[in-house]
C-alpha cells in the first residue's frame, strides 16, 4: 500500500481530474502503488532525470463505472494504444539531462521497431520522465520525443530538498497538475538565525526513503498531438483513490 499522506495526494488529485474532465479528451488509470515507486525512483536517481517505460496489464481494463465518471465530453476513442487499460508495470530504462534522457539505451530497444521509431524504439506503449525541482510541464525536446510515443507521455514534476545544485525552476508557462495545493512558505520553529545554505521553509507533504523532503508533486499526460490526458490515479482494484467523494462529487 502507499504511504497515507500520498494516499490522501492522490485523492485530492482524483478530485481535480474529475472537476476538469472536459478539459481532456482521454483518461488513463495509473496504479497508485506503482506511482508511489516512480516517486522514490525520481529522488534516488538525483541529479539525474529518468526515463521510464511503462506498460499494461491486458487483464486489467479500466473499471466500466470509472470510465464513465471520468468520461469528458470531448472524450476520443482509439486516441492512444492500449487505451482502456490500467498502467501496472514500469521499468526505469535511462537517466541523463533534459535532452539525453530521452534516447534509450541498447538494452532497451526493440530490433524489430527500431528503423521507424526513432529514439523511443523501444518495446513501451507508454512513457514518463521526471523533471527535478521543476513543473511538469513538457518542453520542446519532451513535445519531440513524444511523437515517436505510441501510448502517452507523462511528466512528474518533484519539488524537494535539500536541493543540492538543482534549485527550483518555475519560470516556464503552462498548466500545472499538482496533487494537493502548492508549496507555501512557512514560519520556521526552530533557531531564528538562518543555517548557512538555506534560503527558505516550506510546507512539507512528504517524507521519501531517501530522506529528502517533498514540498510539492506535479503530473500530467499528454498524446503526441498535443491533447492533453485525464490521469486518474486507482488501487489495486481499479477504484480511484477518493471513490465515495468522487461519486458525491457529481451527484
Amino acid at each position: 500500500m502507499a504511504e497515507e499522506w500520498l494516499e490522501k495526494l492522490m485523492a485530492s488529485y482524483n478530485i481535480d481530474s474529475i472537476n476538469s474532465k472536459n478539459s481532456y479528451a482521454a483518461q488513463i488509470h495509473l496504479n497508485g502503488n506503482l506511482f508511489e515507486n516512480l516517486i522514490w525512483w525520481g529522488l534516488q536517481s538525483l541529479p539525474d532525470e529518468i526515463l521510464v517505460g511503462m506498460d499494461i496489464d491486458s487483464d486489467s481494463p479500466h473499471r466500466l463505472e470509472v470510465e464513465d465518471l471520468f468520461r469528458s465530453e470531448q472524450h476520443v476513442d482509439g486516441l492512444f494504444q492500449s487505451q482502456g487499460y490500467q498502467i501496472n508495470e514500469a521499468h526505469i530504462v535511462n537517466r541523463g539531462n533534459s535532452f539525453s534522457v530521452h534516447h534509450l539505451p541498447e538494452d532497451w530497444t526493440d530490433d524489430m521497431f527500431s528503423s521507424n521509431r526513432g529514439s523511443r524504439a523501444g518495446r513501451f506503449t507508454h512513457w514518463l520522465h521526471t523533471h527535478p525541482n521543476a513543473p511538469a510541464i513538457p518542453s520542446e525536446a519532451d513535445a519531440d520525443a513524444a511523437q515517436e510515443t505510441q501510448g502517452v507521455d507523462m511528466i512528474l514534476g518533484l519539488r524537494f530538498s535539500p536541493e543540492g545544485p538543482m534549485p527550483w525552476f518555475n519560470d516556464v508557462e503552462g498548466t500545472r497538475r499538482r496533487l494537493g495545493e502548492e508549496a507555501t512558505h512557512v514560519k520556521s520553529t526552530t533557531s531564528k538565525r538562518r543555517k548557512y545554505g538555506a534560503k527558505q521553509n516550506l510546507s512539507v507533504i512528504g517524507i521519501a526513503p531517501s530522506g529528502h523532503k517533498i514540498h510539492e508533486i506535479q503530473l500530467i499526460a499528454f498524446h503526441k498531438t498535443g491533447l492533453g490526458i485525464n490521469v486518474v490515479l486507482v488501487n489495486e482494484e481499479g477504484i480511484p483513490y477518493g471513490w465515495d467523494d468522487l461519486q458525491k462529487s457529481v451527484d
